[in-house]
């Protein structure tokens, strides 16, 4: 399998342009998934003072799918992470269809996995880490270290990351991690254990933990999926993003050789989807000091590279919305700012507050108003709700509130939307980078990955060869026999003989066994429902 000539002359421009100054050691990528410029604006007002990412912004990128002008996050992040375009649903693989104008056509076959940045930085001798607040294994922080043609294929996808020599990880999921909610009913804590990773929960064991692997999953409580918003949260039970990245930084900063860590402030995108003003913009600053911590990690050392960008807009959020089409001239800052300053909690938060109220089911009892008007009011500074909005806070269901009372903020804050899904628009680059050659300009979202690659001096095409050679194919031209054992169907595995050789090759597994001899490989071993790819070291181990 070769690569693109096109992306292959394009990369060797961009390593020859970074070759007039050293290669960067490390690259921290942050990730404020579904931001959007009115969003960093009402964030810089919210907060009264300019933002962390104020003085790197440098350019915009595209942010289109291989067939789609507004894209999903699971091709959006594959772009940055892989520097090839893929299609709604993709983790890390090569799509079916390129049609949008301009996109570049692999000549790999669809729906094969690609190597990201994280996997070439730990070829490289670097250290590894992702960070979400979202679920581990969410699209974003899949996109970097795992791989799969749908990205709701949670228990491929969070296994692949625990047997993926990623150094740290750190986000949501704890209900994923158990043996009776998995399909192929593997304990993954217990994987995680044997993998040598110190295991985290809480604020005090994240900050506490030694040097070494560390694998922290967090969340209001043990049924929490992903982690709280960040206004929401209890700071001794759920870390910062910033604490986190403070921690992964210290951590993986301890290789001579340096690191590459991915940052997601996941939940930024829900409260966008959910058109909470409130949600949305707080979590913009737990990014943006985030990005802080970062940058200031990246000035003292001198040899770090941060980039900070978003895989999409969402929402179509706006400062003024209908209601002051005539006036908005007129209107002051304050008008936009002192109904989110009000509020506590998110909408979700208030969920919390009201959970002795809301019912699956949506039913409502007219008694409960009181206490829903009183609720309000306390948490969310709005005191003149309308019977009707009452009422529909009553009946919303479980795990939906910041879609009911997200909205009733923005109005009285006259913060417009035009969606509840993602926008298609040009969204904003950040970028510090201490060898001044930072990508600036318009350009796409696979140019990221092309840039950071030839900041690190990694070669993407080269370690998909070494990570993901074509099983068949390849064990063929070998003369072996390749056949796959479903006696357990959730647990496939490749087995190749030839002569006396017995190789068995598990799937979303780090290893596999000659002879019954237990042998690493250089990266996982992905089944994608018809085809295996495994690392080039175990195609060598057949004579």
């Amino acid at each position: 399998m070769r690569k693109d000539s096109k992306k292959g002359i394009i990369l060797a421009v961009l390593i020859l342009l970074a070759g007039m100054q050293d290669f960067a050691q490390s690259v921290i990528m942050l990730i404020p998934d579904g931001m959007s410029v009115a969003g960093t604006t009402l964030a810089r007002f919210y907060k009264g003072a300019p933002l962390a990412l104020d003085p790197i912004a440098c350019g915009l990128v595209s942010t289109w799918s291989s067939d789609g002008t507004i894209a999903d996050s699971a091709p959006a992040g594959s772009s940055y992470a892989t520097g090839w375009a893929s299609q709604t649903g993709n983790i890390a693989t090569i799509g079916k269809s390129y049609v949008l104008p301009g996109v570049e056509i692999p000549d790999y076959e669809a729906q094969r996995p690609v190597a990201t940045i994280l996997e070439a930085a730990r070829l490289s001798g670097r250290s590894t880490g992702i960070i979400s607040t979202s679920e581990f294994m969410h699209a974003t922080p899949a996109d970097f270290s795992a791989h799969d043609p749908s990205r709701s294929n949670y228990d491929n996808l969070a296994e692949q990351i625990a047997y993926n020599g990623i150094d740290v990880v750190l986000g949501g999921g704890t209900p994923y991690l158990n043996a009776d909610k998995r399909k192929d009913k593997e304990d993954l804590k217990a994987i995680i254990d044997a993998n040598g990773y110190t295991f985290v929960d809480n604020t005090a064991a994240l900050k506490s933990a030694p040097d070494g692997k560390l694998f922290g999953v967090f969340g209001k409580d043990k049924s929490a999926t992903a982690m709280s918003y960040d206004i929401d949260r209890d700071p001794a039970v759920e870390p910062s993003l910033a604490e986190m990245t403070a921690k992964a930084i210290e951590i993986l900063s301890a290789n001579k050789k340096g690191f590459f860590l991915m940052v997601e402030g996941s939940k930024v995108d829900w409260a966008a989807h959910a058109n909470d003003p409130v949600a949305f913009v707080t979590d913009i600053l737990a990014f943006d000091d985030a990005v802080k911590v970062a940058l200031d990690f990246a000035k003292q050392d001198g040899n770090t590279v941060v980039i900070a960008v978003t895989d999409h807009g969402n929402s179509g959020i706006s400062i003024g919305d209908r209601s002051i089409s005539s006036g908005y001239d007129k209107t002051p800052w304050t008008t936009f700012i002192d109904p989110l300053k009000k509020a506590k909690v998110t909408g979700e938060g208030l969920e919390a507050k009201l959970a002795s109220l809301i019912k699956v089911d949506g039913t409502y009892e007219p008694s409960e108003a009181p206490v829903i008007r009183q609720t309000v009011a306390r948490y969310l500074g709005i005191t003149d709700l309308t019977d009707a909005e009452v009422e529909a806070i009553g009946k919303t269901k479980a795990g939906s509130m910041n879609y009911t009372v997200g909205p009733m903020v923005a109005g009285r804050a006259k913060i417009g939307y035009t969606t509840n899904g993602h926008t298609g628009e040009d969204v904003v680059l950040y970028c510090y980078d201490p060898f001044d050659k930072r990508i600036t300009g318009l350009v796409r979202n696979t140019d990221v990955a092309l840039y950071m690659a030839s900041t690190l001096n990694v070669d993407l095409g080269q370690a998909t060869s070494r990570l993901f050679q074509d099983a068949a194919s390849m064990f063929a031209k070998k003369g072996a026999t390749v056949s796959m054992d479903t006696t357990d169907p959730e647990n496939p595995v490749l087995v190749v003989t030839k002569a006396d050789q017995t190789l068995r090759v598990p799937r979303n597994k780090s290893y596999a066994y000659l002879n019954g001899k237990a042998i690493a490989s250089d990266g996982v071993a992905v089944y994608n429902g018809t085809k295996w790819y495994v690392a080039k070291n175990l195609i060598d181990l057949i004579d």
